[in-house]
């Protein structure tokens, strides 16, 4: 295989802000909201749209509102239709209403005044705007959430109802709305939140084997060929799976561990290049909850350690972690304890949170436990307890 300086062939398609052609797992959802809104294209002005995209952070809330923001207004021009796709996050506006609409009417008219006019007259000024370029607007206001708490049913009030002052005009505007749950919608009136939950599209967390697709799908397109092994995108798989499913994790863990890869000078990205970005992102793993454990204890993670410390792998078998267990012991003059108090352990560590570990697949020979050292270095765990155990 060939050997590149750097293990990435095009890094920016791991930047969090990248919005791939395709969906992974989400085209259903895909096609839902093309259906809600394939009446816009039809005929412009009829009708306009109110959706809401729920689901958890990194079920690719943002990502599938984009992508079809950005493939409506493609198809839009192909139609000769002035249609414009705008994503506003509430958030970062700090859920102020008047910060929302100016940043939407810069989108269109760049020396918009920024002060002197409330937001009513913001949002008098848009429909005015839309009306004289003969537009339509697509409005995704992300981070919903922020919005609603800062001022409550009021701005979404008028922007669901503008349109009711404007009897035999065309209607300019629509919503989609993404937060991460309906919660946040109890705080609005009655009349309000009825109108907003008409057409609701749920995102359900990523399972591991969906991660391992998206994973695998942004390998092929940000790293060279056979730089990413199939066991270090299982491993970032398992440590997004914990994180709720969190795909936007899954990505910014490939990318460090990639960052890593390269700064370590390795021809690929192993399975401790994702622990020490795993490490490096969410730090989990104390040495204080290291140095907690027992003697025993230690020695066992400490042959896991030197485990992966020597081998680029992502899982080791107990008997081989039992057989460096048991030189461990050797080595500090100590009595192995037997198999069935090192699955204890085992089974302790693992609760903890230091190790993963799982029966081995069908696949193998044979059903043995696999064990996997995921959220800290193998070099930073082997000096740590080595430092330890030298000081008892």
């Amino acid at each position: 295989m060939q050997r590149y300086r750097t293990v990435f062939k095009d890094e920016s398609k791991l930047d969090i802000a990248y919005v791939p052609p395709r969906l992974v797992h989400r085209e259903n959802e895909y096609r839902l909201l093309w259906e809600f809104f394939r009446y816009t294209l039809e005929a412009p002005g009829r009708m306009s749209q109110r959706i809401l995209i729920t689901g958890r952070v990194g079920t690719g809330k943002t990502a599938l509102s984009q992508r079809f923001g950005m493939n409506m207004q493609e198809e839009a021009r192909k139609r000769n239709i002035n249609l414009h796709y705008l994503h506003v996050n509430c958030r970062e506006n700090r859920g102020k209403f008047f910060l929302i609409l100016l940043n939407t009417l810069l989108h269109f008219k760049p020396n918009f005044p920024r002060r002197g006019l409330s937001s009513e007259e913001l949002l008098y000024a848009l429909t005015d705007i839309l009306d004289e370029e003969n537009a339509y607007l697509i409005l995704a206001l992300d981070e919903l959430e922020s919005l609603i708490l800062a001022e409550g049913t009021e701005p979404i009030y008028k922007l669901t109802r503008m349109q009711e002052t404007r009897l035999g005009k065309p209607l300019r505007l629509s919503l989609i709305c993404i937060l991460r749950t309906l919660e946040p919608l109890e705080k609005l009136d009655e009349s309000t939140r009825s109108t907003l939950q008409r057409n609701i599209i749920h995102l359900e967390k990523y399972s591991k084997s969906q991660l391992i697709d998206i994973i695998g799908d942004r390998v092929e397109m940000a790293f060279h060929e056979g730089a990413v092994p199939e066991e270090t995108i299982e491993v970032i798989a398992e440590l997004a799976e914990r994180e709720g499913g969190n795909a936007r994790y899954a990505i910014e863990l490939l990318w460090r561990a990639g960052k890593y890869a390269d700064a370590n000078g390795f021809p690929e990205v192993y399975p401790e290049c994702v622990r020490m970005a795993a490490a490096s992102i969410y730090p989990t793993v104390r040495k204080d909850e290291i140095l907690s454990l027992n003697q025993h204890q230690q020695f066992l993670l400490l042959a896991i350690a030197r485990i992966f410390n020597q081998n680029p792998k992502a899982y080791a078998t107990m008997g081989e972690i039992e057989q460096v267990y048991r030189v461990i012991c050797e080595e500090y003059g100590q009595k192995p304890k037997s198999h069935t108090q090192i699955w204890k352990y085992v089974r302790q560590l693992s609760a903890i949170g230091i190790i993963a570990a799982k029966i081995s697949s069908t696949g193998q020979r044979g059903k043995t436990t696999l064990i996997g050292l995921h959220q800290i270095p193998a070099s930073k765990l082997e000096k740590t307890l080595s430092q330890a155990l030298k000081c008892d």
